[in-house]
Parts: structure tokens; C-alpha cells; sequence
């Protein structure tokens, strides 16, 4: 079994993304995101090559996000990291019937962007 504590540093974190984090930080401000987390298997040591990337994303207030942009968004998040990903929203994790789950995200979840 693989240990849940995440177990990584700033350069794993740009080596696995397959990008720098002053990337990340345009494409989060572009896309007016206030906070962005990596949780699940790229914080972990079973992380390999055909994991998918799971992120945790907080969105300014004043964001105007539908759809459409959650489309586009996803798409180039994809194609910047050249894997499959997951994009969940902080707040239904934070809302989530599954303490169990939701425990274990928010407490393993490691900060990649977030506004000062």
C-alpha cells in the first residue's frame, strides 16, 4: 500500500508536470484561479508514467467560468501537461458527504499556485 503523505519537492512537482510552475502560474492567472493543488498519485511514490494528474482548483469571485470554459480550460491544462487529468472544484470537496475522501484530499492536497 502507498503511503497517503505526500512525499514530493518543488522539482518533482515541475518533472512530473512536465512543466515549469511559472507556466502554471500564467495559465492560473489567465483563467483567474486563486488557488491550485495537485492531490492523489503525483504527490505519492506510486506515481508513473500513465497516471493521470489531479487538481484541485479555487476560482476568483469575480471568475465568470461556464461550460464552455471549463472545456477549453480542461483542454489546455491536458495539452500543457501531456496527460489525462482531473479538474475538481476545492469547494465540492469541501462540501462533500465523504468525510473519508474528503479528509484525505484536503489534507494530502499540496499547494502549486496560489494568490498572495
Amino acid at each position: 500500500m502507498s503511503s497517503l503523505k505526500p512525499v514530493i519537492n518543488q522539482n518533482q512537482i515541475e518533472q512530473r508536470l512536465g512543466v515549469s510552475l511559472l507556466t502554471v502560474t500564467q495559465f492560473c492567472q489567465r483563467w483567474q484561479i486563486t488557488e491550485l493543488a495537485l492531490f492523489g498519485s503525483v504527490l505519492r511514490d506510486d506515481f508513473n508514467p500513465n497516471s493521470d494528474l489531479d487538481f484541485l482548483v479555487t476560482f476568483s469571485p469575480d471568475a465568470k467560468i461556464g461550460l464552455a470554459e471549463v472545456n477549453e480550460m480542461e483542454q489546455e491544462l491536458k495539452n500543457m501537461v501531456k496527460r489525462k487529468i482531473d479538474l475538481i472544484w476545492k469547494k465540492s470537496i469541501e462540501a462533500s458527504q465523504n468525510w473519508i475522501r474528503r479528509q484525505n484530499i484536503l489534507e494530502t492536497a499540496k499547494v502549486i499556485y496560489g494568490e498572495r
